[in-house]
């Protein structure tokens, strides 16, 4: 019997993986779902088993999950069709016997007001319909989300938001990524519903401080409103529904809805999360033009 990861060629996925394997899951029973084989050569090399997974190909979907224990549903970007497409890879691993299927959700999906939420709302009723037991794994805020436009709040000197004085509980995807391979390598999480965040929370203010502080450069937190970030993120080049969706979530940390304080995410890993300050020391460790004056 196998865990089955969806996604196994993304950020997430793929550290799902290697921490299974750090945690001593065989190699063998680790079965890599991902559109694209040839792009896990190396884990297939040290005895993954690495195997087509569409989405939207029923047939991959049967011949992946064939022997699967538990399964892990990483969420995807194919906004308009990704319910649909959950709850079919949800659907064959309850078909192949699967005693667990976990989904990577998103904070209080069952009540938020969050845009971001509503398809991992939809995903959940709709997992919960199968009759297979669960476990969602509703993520907070990746510190990624920032970290990787380390390059641009350098150029433009300012973090820019309509967030406010909200707070965030953020952490890294490395967390996240272990904290679902504690659920899929254990025993009792079935029926589970996990809320996710960082030990401690932080404004966009203290987001540009830890910039400033790692960098040498000086980055500020420039407030705005809600239309004039839509507008700086289309700007920028993002489709008009996306920066809509990205600009509802400073909306969403104003209001705290992302301040997540259950300590689910450190009792999973057995161990406290990724600090912010170590998070953007790391970024700025490698970002173009930072001073690095104190990246570790």
């Amino acid at each position: 019997m196998s865990i089955v990861v969806t996604g196994a060629g993304g950020h997430l996925g793929r550290l799902v993986v290697e921490n299974l394997l750090a945690r001593g899951v065989p190699a063998g029973r680790i079965v890599a779902g991902t559109r694209d084989v040839g792009a896990l050569s190396s884990l297939a090399e040290r005895g993954v088993d690495v195997r087509r997974l569409d989405f939207d190909d029923p047939d991959s979907l049967a011949a992946a999950f064939t022997g699967a224990e538990k399964a892990l549903i990483v969420s995807g970007t194919d906004f308009g069709r990704r319910v649909e497409q959950h709850v079919g890879a949800a659907r064959a691993a309850r078909d192949a016997g699967a005693s667990l299927v976990a989904y990577t959700s998103a904070p209080y999906a069952d009540t938020t007001d969050l845009l971001l939420a509503e398809d991992h709302r939809a995903t959940e009723a709709g997992i919960r319909a199968l009759d297979v037991p669960f476990t969602f794994l509703r993520n907070g805020w990746y510190f990624e989300n920032y970290t990787q436009q380390l390059p641009v709040y350098l150029q433009v000197g300012a973090v820019v938001g309509s967030a406010g004085e909200g707070r965030v509980s953020g952490a890294a995807r490395s967390d996240y990524a272990e904290a679902a391979a504690a659920v899929l390598s254990s025993d009792g999480h079935e029926g589970a519903v996990y809320e996710l965040g960082g030990d401690t929370s932080f404004t966009l203010s203290e987001l540009a401080e830890q910039i400033t502080k790692h960098t040498g450069q000086p980055v500020g937190y420039r407030d705005v409103t809600q239309p004039e970030l839509e507008a700086v993120l289309t700007g920028a080049g993002l489709p008009g529904p996306v920066a809509h969706v990205l600009a509802d979530t400073d909306r969403a940390i104003a209001a705290g809805r992302l301040l997540i304080d259950t300590g689910d995410l450190s009792r999973l890993t057995g161990r406290p999360t990724t600090s912010l300050s170590d998070a953007v020391a790391v970024a700025a460790a490698s970002a173009p033009g930072a001073a690095g004056v104190s990246a570790r």
